[in-house]
C-alpha cells in the first residue's frame, strides 16, 4: 500500500527545490553587474522512484515517481575561454604599456611644433646668419649667445624628462611588483578557503569566482600559467613558480628584471615596461646626447677661404700651421671637429688678440658633452665678446689685431646647418648628414613606433574583446533571461504549493470525515 503522505512529500520537494532556484536566480540578478562574477544555475534531476511498499517484488506496474530535487549549484564556466582571455590579456598588458609610453615621448618631443628643439635649433642658426651680417653688433652677439643658451637649455629639459620617464617606469616595476604580491597571496588564500568548503561536500562558486578574477589581474601583469589541482591553482611565469597551491612565493622588481634578460618575462605590463625603458627611452635618450655631442664635436668638412688667418700652432689635416703659414693662400678643405673645432680656428673680439675656444662646454662633473651636460661655455655666457667671428688679422705696428669686421667665421657657422656631420654613438658611426635629418629622422622614428604601437595596442584590445564577450556570452548574467526564469520557477513553486494544498484537503477528507457516516 503507498504511503498516505507520499503526495505531500513529492509536493514538498518540488516547494524547496524550485525556492532554491529562485533564490538562485535573485542572486544572480544581484550580481549582474559584479566584476568576475559567473552565473550560477541549480541542477535539478528527479529525485529516487519507489516501489510500492511490500515483502516482495510489487506486482504494481511502474514505480512511483518521488518529485525534483537538486544535487548541487554550480557556476557556468567555460576553461578554455578563460585560458584564451588570459593569452591575450597578457599581450594586451604589452601594448597598453608600450603605446602609452610612446605617447608620453611624442609630447616630450613635441615635435613638429614652433616650441619643439627644431625650431630652437633654427632660431641658433638663424642668430649666426644675422651676426654675420654686422660681426661687431653687440645685440647680434647677445642674441647668439641668449639662442646658444635656449638651445642648451632644450636639451638639459628633454633629457631631464627622459630620465624622469625611465625612472618613472623603474618605479612603476616595483610597485607591479608588490600588486603581484598581494594578488598572489590573495589567490594563495582562496586557494586554501575553497579546499576547506570543497572537502565538506559544498560548491565554493563565489569564491572560484573572486580566484578567477585576480588570475585574470595577473595575466595583464605577467605572462603566466594556470594549473588547477587538488590543491588549488597553481600558477607560473615560465619556469618561476608565483602559487604553489595554499603558497604564495613573493616576487620583487629585481626579480622581475631578471626574469626579463633571461626570457621568462616575455608579455604583461611589466614586460611592456622594462622593453619600453630599454628599448625606447633608452635610445632617444642616446640620439639625443648624439646629437647635442655631434654639434659640439662631431666630425664635419669644411672649407676655409683664402686670406684667412689661422691661429697660432693650428693643426689640420695633420698639419701645423705656424708663422706665415698660417694665411692660406688658397681655399683649404679640411675636417673639423663640430662646433667647438670650427669656433677655434677664429678670433673673437679680445684685445690682444685671442682665437675662440670651445663653444660649447661639459657642465661641471661631466666628462663629456651630452644632452644632460650640454652648456655654453661660461666665459661666452659672461661675455659676448668672447664669440668668434673673424678670420683674419692684420698687424699693427709690432702687434697683431683682429680684423673686427671681418665675417667669415660666423658664415662658415651660419652654414653648419646644411653641412653634413658624422653622427658617432659609443664608437660607432650611426649616421652621416644634417643636423636638421638627424633629428628629423629621430622624430620619424618615434612617429611610425608610436602608430605601429597604437597599431598593435587596437588590435589586441579587439581580441579581448571578443574573447571576454564569448566569455561573457556563456558564464555572464542575463537579466532577460534571468526574469524568464524567475517567472517559470515561480510559477513552479506556485503550482507545487497548490498541489500540496489538494493533498492536505484530501487528507483532512481521509481523517476527518471518514467513518463517521451514521452518527
Amino acid at each position: 500500500m503507498r504511503s498516505t503522505f507520499h503526495g505531500i512529500e513529492t509536493a514538498k520537494r518540488s516547494l524547496f527545490t524550485q525556492q532554491a532556484a529562485l533564490q538562485t536566480t535573485a542572486h544572480n540578478i544581484a550580481n549582474a553587474n559584479t566584476a568576475g562574477y559567473s552565473r550560477q544555475v541549480v541542477n535539478m534531476v528527479a529525485s529516487r522512484p519507489i516501489e510500492a511498499v511490500g515483502m516482495s517484488h510489487s506486482a504494481v506496474p511502474g514505480q512511483l515517481g518521488t518529485g525534483v530535487e537538486f544535487t548541487s549549484i554550480t557556476r557556468v564556466r567555460e576553461r578554455f575561454l578563460d585560458d584564451q582571455f588570459r593569452n591575450e590579456s597578457k599581450g594586451l598588458g604589452t601594448w597598453t604599456v608600450q603605446a602609452d609610453t610612446l605617447e608620453k615621448l611624442e609630447t616630450i618631443m613635441n615635435e613638429p611644433s614652433s616650441t619643439g628643439i627644431r625650431t630652437v635649433i633654427d632660431n641658433f642658426w638663424k642668430s649666426w646668419s644675422d651676426l654675420s651680417k654686422d660681426p661687431e653688433n653687440v645685440t647680434g652677439r647677445k642674441i647668439v649667445r641668449e639662442n646658444a643658451m635656449a638651445l642648451a637649455d632644450a636639451f638639459n629639459y628633454t633629457s631631464k624628462q627622459l630620465r624622469d620617464l625611465s625612472t618613472d617606469l623603474t618605479n612603476n616595476v616595483d610597485v607591479k611588483a608588490t600588486q603581484m604580491n598581494s594578488i598572489t597571496t590573495g589567490i594563495a588564500n582562496l586557494n586554501a578557503e575553497i579546499f576547506r568548503i570543497e572537502g565538506l561536500g559544498d560548491d565554493a562558486n563565489d569564491l572560484r569566482d573572486q580566484r578567477d578574477l585576480l588570475v585574470d589581474q595577473l595575466s595583464q601583469i605577467v605572462n603566466i600559467t594556470v594549473q588547477d589541482t587538488d590543491q588549488g591553482y597553481n600558477i607560473n611565469m615560465g619556469t618561476t613558480n608565483l602559487v604553489n597551491g595554499q603558497t604564495a612565493v613573493p616576487t620583487s622588481a629585481a626579480a622581475l628584471t631578471d626574469a626579463y634578460n633571461s626570457g621568462v618575462l616575455n608579455s604583461g605590463e611589466v614586460h611592456g615596461m622594462l622593453l619600453s625603458r630599454e628599448r625606447y627611452v633608452s635610445d632617444y635618450q642616446r640620439q639625443l646626447d648624439t646629437l647635442a655631442s655631434t654639434i659640439a664635436n662631431g666630425e664635419m668638412t669644411i672649407t676655409i677661404p683664402k686670406g684667412s688667418v689661422l691661429p697660432e700652432g693650428t693643426v689640420l689635416n695633420n698639419v701645423k700651421y705656424t708663422g706665415a703659414s698660417r694665411t692660406l693662400t688658397d681655399d683649404l678643405t679640411v675636417k673639423v671637429n663640430g662646433l667647438n673645432g670650427l669656433h677655434k680656428l677664429g678670433y673673437n673680439l679680445s684685445d690682444p688678440i685671442q682665437a675662440g675656444g670651445d663653444f660649447f662646454t661639459a657642465k661641471n662633473g661631466f666628462t663629456s658633452i651630452t644632452a644632460e651636460s650640454f652648456q655654453l661655455n661660461p666665459d661666452i655666457a659672461t661675455n659676448p665678446d668672447k664669440i668668434a667671428t673673424s678670420l683674419r688679422t692684420a698687424v699693427s705696428g709690432a702687434s697683431e689685431k683682429v680684423v673686427k669686421g671681418n665675417n667669415g667665421l660666423a658664415l662658415l657657422i651660419s652654414q653648419m646647418k646644411d653641412t653634413k656631420l658624422t653622427f658617432v654613438s659609443n664608437g660607432a658611426t650611426v649616421a652621416e648628414g644634417t643636423v636638421d635629418d638627424y633629428f628629423r629622422s629621430t622624430v620619424g622614428q618615434l612617429g611610425v613606433q608610436s602608430k605601429e604601437a597604437t597599431r598593435q595596442l587596437e588590435n589586441q584590445k579587439a581580441l579581448v574583446d571578443q574573447v571576454d564577450s564569448r566569455r561573457q556570452s556563456v558564464s555572464g548574467v542575463s537579466i532577460d533571461e534571468e526574469m524568464s526564469n524567475m517567472i517559470k520557477f515561480q510559477h513552479a513553486y506556485g503550482a507545487a504549493s497548490r498541489a500540496m494544498t489538494t493533498f492536505d484537503e484530501m487528507l483532512d477528507k481521509v481523517i476527518n470525515s471518514m467513518g463517521v457516516v451514521g452518527r
